[in-house]
């Protein structure tokens, strides 16, 4: 059941959604959805397609862009006025105190973050490498088969 209905006098709904779906695929293969905020949007959109034949790849693009913890400073915003001047001292005061050891555990996560990432990317290469052989296995022995006949 698709997710989109089109209907109107003269539009030709399958036209449209072959021009929409070449225009996307031509934009990723360009790269325009690989920031990290489309990386986010397609975590979510992961578990909806796990029966697609590019999961995995996709799964592991937004890992590839979703790996690393962001450890720079961000803009404190203050939305009580009448104090916001002296809370946002509070804060970057605070901030600077605690960055010391928040930044030894960022860093530490991103280093599991890449062990796991690689481990995971390994794995995904010997799967696939054994597919490979096996469906050339599959070929030679179809070969086979058809030339015993």
């Amino acid at each position: 059941m698709p997710t989109i209905s089109i209907g109107a006098d003269g539009i030709d709904a399958k036209k449209l959604e072959e021009e929409i779906l070449q225009a996307v695929a031509e934009k990723r293969k360009n790269g325009a959805y690989d920031d990290a905020a489309v990386a986010r949007a397609e975590r979510s959109n992961l578990m909806t397609m796990q029966d697609d034949e590019n999961f995995v790849e996709r799964y592991l693009a937004c890992l590839r862009q979703l790996i690393v913890v962001d450890i720079d400073d961000f803009e404190i915003i203050e939305h009580r006025a009448r104090f916001a001047p002296l809370l946002k001292a509070l804060k970057k005061s605070i901030w600077k105190l605690l960055k010391f050891y928040t930044f030894r555990l960022w860093s530490q996560q991103n280093q599991t973050n890449n062990v796991l990432l690689a481990g995971i990317e390994g794995i995904n290469r010997r799967h696939n490498r054994e597919i490979e052989r096996l469906q050339a296995r599959i070929e030679a022995l179809e070969k086979q088969l058809a030339a015993g006949k």
